[in-house]
């Protein structure tokens, strides 16, 4: 066992689940007439009742011991310091100095970053505000019409999910596309029905060398000087990079790079110029709103307490569920078609930053990390796996989220997508017994007999936790929390387990494979040293690419 696993606050919980596993939501709701306010809190514009989650009073102060044990306060502190928390890299990890919208100094290395910060987000207002408003054109001196951003990972989930959660807020604006694949299907669709003379290309790449974010480039550059002429790449060309020589070469002028800094992870960076595209789609005075809600929340987590703080509250329950009751995946429910994307963008920003086996000291942990993120909105996912949720053998919490307000004027269809939001909580968590069941069919007039052989099927089990996040509106302010409080939960479940949220080597080795395989596609280097399987997938493949020929367009 390791140090974490035998301490006397992880004990004290595994003591504490071995009482509870008979109690059930229906029992706790039932003792505890005040169990909503007791468990739900407020954080800026949003409202958190955890109050369906296996937990009691002493459960979270329980956790709460362990976050302490765990020196939770003092990592927040070296969090908004600018301490070099990523210590693999050597790196702080300050996105909350992007959108400080107080006075307040912060530092990387002794040295205040706010003036850098400012300058940035005052060049991306200047040109947003230019390409929006028609003043700044292309080669022939059209408009651009069309924004198409070109990145991967963190370069394009984030913005990606904003421009799409905000797309209400978005009229009189360019078309905003977004392409990250290498598969160059993806840019042939983002392209399609573009015109050259009218489109403006955002190449986001902190190094400028992202083999996947640099292929879709340069075919970009093709497709647009093909038509416009190699002088067309600097005034339909911008970069949000740090690597000046590289954009240069490229053809994009120095005015149109826009810095940020290897103190930003890249899953974190949505709050830097990586946000140009949102401030293209919806105008920089909303973006400063989405700055100003997520700053709010850094607000609630650097100075409320542990008891009351909501993503601390978050991301004790993660590790309640996923390290002492087996929980592997966590479901995340936004009630919103807005907000389709967002479950894509917290699966990089939980499983990249979390799904770990080594901790600080370098010793593996014997205890599960990272849970495994997914989700669809609803009321579709009502479609398709809310069977599993209900009465399926694997228990999956889930994570509601909900706008008290519709974003549009269709009230009927808001009150819809409300009714069916908190109906699945309560099915979830308090079911419906095969007694309950059989008396609902016998009182619809079911036979006995029948109403007796269905009822195991139409009983729902329940005490299934969730959380419900309701925000007042889906507006920029409110998102920036959102977005803001799922960044910091994640830092929780990290301290709590010892390990680094900000580093990311899984991803590398597969980059290095790719790019020794890249030239055996087409024969160019031999095969020797590679496995069986791989190599006799490379000879299916040149043998297919070979009869066939090119793909047609």
């Amino acid at each position: 066992m390791s140090t974490l696993t035998k301490s006397p606050a992880w004990q004290a919980l595994e003591r504490h689940r071995d009482r509870l596993a008979t109690t059930t939501l229906r029992q706790l709701f039932a003792d505890e007439n005040d169990r909503f306010e007791r468990f739900s809190l407020r954080a800026g514009p949003l409202l958190l009742d955890c109050s369906k989650n296996w937990m009691t009073a002493e459960t979270l102060d329980l956790l709460v011991s362990l976050a302490r044990q765990q020196q939770l306060p003092s990592w927040i502190e070296r969090l908004f310091s600018g301490y070099h928390v990523n210590h693999t890299e050597g790196r702080a990890a300050l996105h909350m100095a992007l959108r400080n919208r107080s006075e307040r100094p912060m530092s990387v290395d002794g040295k205040d970053v706010m003036p850098a910060v400012r300058d940035v987000l005052g060049r991306m207002r200047r040109f947003s505000a230019g390409v929006r408003e028609g003043r700044l054109r292309g080669a022939t001196g059209k408009a651009f019409r069309t924004v198409v951003n070109i990145g991967i990972g963190g370069s394009d989930l984030g913005p990606c999910m904003v421009c799409e959660a905000l797309r209400a807020y978005a009229a009189d604006a360019p078309d905003v596309r977004f392409v990250s694949n290498v598969d160059d299907s993806h840019l042939m669709e983002a392209l399609r029905g573009a015109s050259p003379e009218e489109t403006l290309f955002i190449v986001s790449s902190k190094t400028f060398t992202t083999q996947e974010t640099m292929a879709n480039a340069e075919s970009a550059r093709q497709w647009l000087t093909g038509a416009l002429g190699n002088d067309a790449v600097g005034l339909h060309f911008a970069a949000v990079s740090t690597n000046v020589p590289g954009t240069t070469a490229f053809g994009i002028s120095p005015d149109r790079v826009f810095e940020f800094w290897d103190w930003v992870g890249g899953r974190y960076s949505l709050w830097s110029a990586i946000g140009l595209p949102v401030a293209m789609a919806v105008g920089m005075d909303r973006f400063e709103e989405l700055l100003a809600g997520a700053h709010a929340m850094d607000e609630h987590f650097r100075t409320t307490s542990l008891h009351a703080n909501a993503p601390v509250m978050l991301g004790l329950l993660d590790v309640w569920y996923a390290d002492f009751h087996g929980c592997g995946t966590r479901a995340v429910l936004p009630y919103s078609q807005y907000l389709h994307r967002l479950p894509a963008y917290l699966q990089q920003l939980d499983m990249e930053s979390n799904g770990k086996q080594i901790d600080r000291e370098g010793n593996r942990v014997d205890h599960p990390t990272g849970a495994i993120v997914w989700g669809e909105p609803g009321t579709n996912g009502q479609h398709a796996f809310f069977q599993l949720l209900h009465q399926g053998t694997q228990i999956v919490p889930c994570d509601f989220i909900v706008a008290a307000v519709g974003a549009h004027e269709s009230g009927r269809h808001h009150e819809m997508l409300l009714a069916n939001c908190l109906a699945q909580t309560q099915a979830l968590a308090f079911g419906k017994s095969g007694d309950e069941a059989q008396d609902e069919m016998l009182a619809a007039g079911m036979p006995a007999e029948r109403a007796s052989f269905l009822s195991p099927y139409r009983s729902f089990p329940g005490n299934r936790p969730s959380t419900t996040i309701l925000l007042e509106r889906l507006d920029p302010y409110a998102l920036g929390a959102l977005i803001a409080l799922y960044e910091h939960r994640v830092f929780v479940q990290s301290v709590l387990w010892n390990i680094n949220a900000f580093d990311q080597w899984g991803v590398e080795l597969g980059k290095q494979l790719a790019g020794n395989l890249l030239p055996r596609i087409s024969g160019r280097d031999a095969d020797e040293g590679l496995d069986g399987s791989t190599a006799g997938l490379l000879h299916a493949i040149r043998k297919i690419r070979s009869s066939r020929g090119p793909a047609s367009r």
